[in-house]
């Protein structure tokens, strides 16, 4: 299938790692052009997205750095003359909860998860807006569900959800297209080193999975990024506002089900 974004530019925060690097590395094979804005990259990760992209790039960026964004975005822009699409994706669940969690660490909890969305958004639209591209916003399952003792995290991420909806309605009149995807349970690089916090992480891993009614697994990041991609793409070209969620089942299906009996 031609998903239509050959030499088209798309910016992904975070996309050194995870979900991030899945959707900068399938851009790349399908033809599209992946600037990676991110702290650091693996040079592994580094070397297999120039074999797959000449053109790709990797810009060394603290997202804290506002006026550094602006700064970046425009440089981007004028090489490449524009900016089809704009993936948000840094970020990492901090577990910080509301009864040790001053609003002070709150407030850094936002700067590392909520305000760059913003920020990056800001700096991209109007080059989106002039390719008439999209925005795509990696938001999480917490910020729908909660999760019990991250409220910072579980709120930066509902309030994402926010941003999206938002976006989708103040610039559908410029042909502009914001989605969002929730994912629930993706092994990371992050969920593995959280799940390294149990006595046993294997056990816990089981533990989790069991209770995700389609395959009783995990979602792999391939399985995000083969949504992203075609969400962002022009064959997506309707849709809008959604809250995309592909997860097995996890947030909407009824978990108290006893899937061995229905099968």
């Amino acid at each position: 299938m031609d998903l239509k974004i050959k030499n088209k530019v798309c910016i992904i925060t975070g996309g050194a790692k995870g979900i991030g690097y899945a959707i900068a590395k399938l851009w790349a094979q399908e033809g599209g052009i992946p600037i990676v804005f991110s702290r650091s990259m693996p040079k592994e990760h580094d070397e297999e997205l120039k074999n797959l992209c000449k053109s790709y790039e990797f810009f060394e960026i603290d997202l804290k750095n506002y006026d550094q964004i602006e700064e970046l975005v425009k440089k981007v822009a004028a090489k490449y003359n524009g900016i089809y699409a704009l993936v948000n994706n840094a970020g990492a669940n901090d577990n910080l909860h509301i009864e040790n969690t001053s609003v002070q660490d709150l407030i850094k909890s936002y700067e590392n998860n909520l305000f760059h969305y913003y920020a990056m958004t800001k700096e991209c639209l109007p080059y989106i807006k002039k390719e008439q591209g999209n925005i795509l916003n990696i938001v999480s399952k917490t910020g729908i569900t909660g999760q019990g003792r991250t409220s910072a995290y579980a709120s930066a991420k509902a309030a994402q959800i926010g941003f999206t909806r938002e976006w989708a309605c103040a610039f559908a009149k410029d042909n502009v297209r914001v989605n969002a995807i929730a994912p629930a349970e993706v092994m990371t690089p992050l969920y593995e080193k959280w799940l390294q916090n149990f006595p046993n992480p294997e056990e816990q891993y089981k533990k989790i999975a069991k209770a995700i009614p389609l395959g009783h697994r995990f979602t792999t990041v391939e399985e995000i990024a083969n949504t992203a991609v075609f969400t962002l793409s022009p064959l997506a070209s309707h849709t809008t506002g959604q809250i995309l969620i592909p997860d097995g089942g996890y947030v909407h299906l009824d978990r108290a089900l006893n899937w061995d009996e229905c099968q």
